[in-house]
């Protein structure tokens, strides 16, 4: 077994490529063959299998066997480790949005306060 840290560089390796987002994006709605999943490519199967091979090392889809088709399924639990990683960054972005927020309100009570100064002149 992975390492998590292992296990993130693999995933955020496959989806960095489109074509493999793409893949997961139509496995999201469900298993298709590699012959389906050649269809909407302008791809060759052996480039889709390759890719497919990616995304199995990432533990992203698994390959079936249903009679002489080989169904790929996504599995999307790698992609909660990816999502727990990034979402430890949440609390990052929220206080630098507050920080931000707090400097523009304070941007405009100075502003509303100079003009009211202006006027009194």
């Amino acid at each position: 077994m992975l390492q998590s840290g292992q296990q993130l560089d693999l995933v955020f390796a496959a989806l960095a490529d489109p074509t493999r987002r793409a893949i997961l994006a139509r496995l999201a709605a469900g298993e298709a063959t590699v012959n389906e999943l050649v269809e909407p490519f302008d791809l060759s199967q052996p480039t889709i299998s390759k890719h497919l091979k990616v995304l199995e090392g990432a533990g992203l889809v698994s390959r079936g066997r249903e009679a002489q088709f080989r169904p790929v399924r996504l599995n999307a639990a790698p992609l909660e480790v990816a999502a727990h990683w990034i979402g430890d960054y949440r609390r990052f972005w929220e206080e630098s949005f507050d920080r931000l927020d707090a400097y523009v309100s304070e941007l405009h009570r100075k502003e509303k306060n100079h003009g009211r100064k202006r006027k009194r002149k």
